[in-house]
């Protein structure tokens, strides 16, 4: 799907020539800030957010649904700053509010509605299907919009004598892009498998699997994820799919300036999936030596340093240390 946003919107929008070219670069843009936090997200999981993977279109997994979702909140995202900016003609900043006692509205709120409203056209119109699948597509589409505005936070700047903000003026602004990513993910841990009607869900676009969806979405929230099937064995290499397996990933050791989920990689990736933690010494180059000058720039000198890199593999290759114990 988020590669469809890239590659595909040359012929899919049912917009004017103009309008197209307004907000096709921000919509483009946009699908990619989504892809890379999807990237950082799942950097250390046996899913690891690759491109070009048939599965986005054959199945309806949460780890899809986690795609859509994201993709269209990094369309709604760069949209809304370009508006807010001032990049586009026809919007700016969102000058709806009402003040309170103490604080007065100002500054410059982020216009979320233009970017919910110009991603939804964009990003729901690669979903021309009716049935369950596309169905679960656009409700995950619009979660990741709705992700835009929970993450929104009141920012303030102080008016008064002396510091003493005796009044305040404040505004709404979007929260830094990796806060939605981190809000998403969570949402990916608790995502609703749907329990579809088989019959109707093999009968396409047929009324009786409109039907169904219909009922079926009924008791679902709107921002939470949804999916229908369960994942497929990521541990392991799918070509159908377009799955590479965990074998030949790297992980990191324990380390003391590690996450606990960095420290648990090891384990995660290669014992988890039947592989060994093969070690590697590996000559990088790093910037040592570095010197101010007057003025004002820093000079560096390039280091080699041997450094040891931990990958999952199958068996030892010849020479390299197993390490079975991590």
């Amino acid at each position: 799907m988020y590669l469809a946003l890239t590659l595909i919107f040359i012929t899919s929008f049912p917009f004017s020539s103009k309008a197209y070219l307004t907000y096709a670069s921000s919509v483009q843009v946009g699908a990619q800030s989504g892809i890379r936090e999807c990237k950082r997200q799942f950097a250390l999981e046996k899913w690891n957010c690759p491109e070009n993977t048939p599965i986005l279109k054959r199945l309806s997994t949460r780890e899809t649904s986690f795609v859509h979702a994201i993709s269209a909140a990094g369309v709604m995202y760069t949209l809304t700053k370009n508006c807010t900016a001032g990049d586009f003609d026809n919007c700016g900043c969102d000058d709806s509010k009402i003040g309170q006692p103490g604080w007065i509205w100002g500054g410059c709120s982020d216009n979320v509605a233009f970017g919910e409203k110009i991603s939804k056209q964009f990003v729901d119109a690669l979903e021309d299907g009716h049935d369950s699948r596309a169905a679960v597509n656009l409700h995950n589409n619009e979660a990741g919009r709705l992700a835009i505005k929970a993450t929104m936070r009141k920012a303030c700047k102080c008016h008064g004598v002396s510091g003493s903000c005796t009044i305040q003026t404040c505004w709404m602004q979007m929260a830094d892009f990796r806060e939605v990513g981190n809000y998403l993910k969570m949402k990916y841990k608790h995502a609703k498998e749907l329990e579809m009607d088989k019959k109707a869900a093999r009968a396409g676009n047929s009324a009786d699997n409109r039907d169904a969806v219909t009922h079926t979405f009924l008791s679902v929230a709107t921002t939470e994820l949804i999916y229908l099937e369960s994942s497929p064995n990521y541990c392991v290499k799918n070509q159908t799919l377009g799955l590479h397996g965990t074998e030949g990933r790297e992980c990191f050791k324990e380390d003391k300036n590690m996450s606990q989920w960095e420290k648990n990689s090891c384990r995660r990736l290669c014992n988890e999936c039947g592989l060994k933690v093969v070690k590697k010494r590996t000559e990088v180059f790093i910037s040592c030596n570095c010197k101010f000058h007057w003025c004002c720039t820093v000079k560096c000198e390039k280091c080699k340093r041997v450094v040891a890199k931990y990958f999952c593999d199958k068996a030892a290759a010849h020479g390299v240390k197993i390490l079975t114990s991590l």
